[in-house]
């Protein structure tokens, strides 16, 4: 593992699942969590999630899902970044830490990079998390090599948002994880079909959700809310970006249009958008095998297969520019397969 010439200091603090290991960082940005899965040899993707969730909340659907778990884990070591204060067993952070801005997060990213040695690497976030990874792109582009976002945001808040958002922060603040806020972040995530009503129950992704948002401290939600609250319009800088993206969005998802509107900006060459029916936003959780022929396709260009299709495990460094535009077109990306529906790049 790198240090960061000294400025980075790690503490191993448990095992968890699939040989991970948790680490904790102290870095120039200061303290973050990331676990760590897999071989350390591979080609690097660090993910990032939605605001309240962590890695085994926000991405658990996906690894579980055998065919993408075997597609990610034997092609990567996947290294999942938690925002501040969101990993599990997580302390309160001290009121009297300033609130970090959506800037100082995606220059931690790149200090976690430093820490771990990690030169170029593959990104996959989720909405919040969407768009810390798209503004650490713009603001390392030579060390991303690939964007997976997930309903992203790129756009600053509206009013209506920033409004709605408010009342949630102080709802957080004086309330706590009370059940008007619950309610609020499981409409963010999830599709009215899984969330249930008086005739059907609440799936159990919903559920299990719901159980993870009672163990959340409350002022460290807060915070980062807050912090998305103050993020600005990445547009201009979607313009410049020179690596491949894949855009997934549920139809149902309340960020259908930010989605529409990354994929508008971004070089209709090296940019696909996905959308899935019947989802909410949290298509990792809600619909994770919808997403497994796009990013077949997606990572083909990299020469990256799943095991079937590959005896030797991959150890070479990324290429961006050996990915054929054609593997994203909407005939190579799988519009026939339902539930998946690929929209091509909007003119404007």
């Amino acid at each position: 593992m790198g240090d960061s010439g000294g400025s980075v200091v790690s503490v191993d603090v448990e095992r968890i699942s699939f040989g991970g290991k948790e680490h904790h960082i102290q870095t120039n940005h200061g303290s973050v969590s990331v676990a760590v899965y897999g071989d350390h040899d591979k080609p690097a993707l660090i993910t990032y999630p939605d605001v309240a969730l962590n890695h085994m909340s926000c991405f658990q659907g996906l690894l579980f899902c055998p065919e993408a778990a075997s597609l990610l884990l034997h092609n990567f070591c996947i290294y999942h970044i938690s925002p501040p204060g969101h990993e599990l067993g997580a302390a309160p952070i001290s009121l009297n830490i300033p609130i970090p801005s959506v800037d100082y997060l995606a220059d931690q990213v790149a200090d976690v990079l430093d820490f771990f040695g990690l030169g170029s690497v593959m990104c996959l976030g989720a909405t919040a998390g969407a768009y810390i990874l798209t503004l650490f792109a713009a603001k390392y582009r030579e060390r991303v090599l690939g964007l997976i976002l997930v309903s992203p945001l790129c756009k600053a808040p509206t009013w209506a948002e920033w409004f709605y958002s408010k009342m949630e922060s102080n709802l957080l603040y004086y309330y706590g994880m009370c059940g008007l806020v619950k309610e609020s972040l499981l409409q963010r995530y999830f599709s009215k079909e899984v969330r249930g009503c008086s005739e059907l129950p609440e799936s159990d992704i919903v559920q299990a959700c719901r159980s993870f948002l009672d163990q959340r401290q409350n002022m460290n939600v807060w915070r980062f809310v807050q912090t998305m609250n103050g993020r600005y319009d990445l547009t201009e800088e979607l313009e410049q970006l020179q690596c491949r993206t894949l855009i997934f969005v549920g139809e149902n998802s309340e960020f259908h249009a930010g989605a529409v509107h990354m994929t508008s900006k971004l070089d209709r060459r090296y940019c696909a958008l996905v959308e899935v029916q019947g989802c909410g936003s949290l298509v990792t959780e809600e619909q994770p095998h919808a997403m497994l022929i796009p990013l077949e396709y997606f990572f083909m260009g990299y020469g990256l297969y799943r095991p079937s299709q590959l005896d030797s495990s991959p150890r070479s460094t990324l290429s961006p520019f050996c990915i054929s535009p054609e593997l994203l077109s909407p005939e190579s990306m799988g519009v026939k397969l339902k539930p998946i529906k690929t929209r091509a790049r909007l003119e404007v």
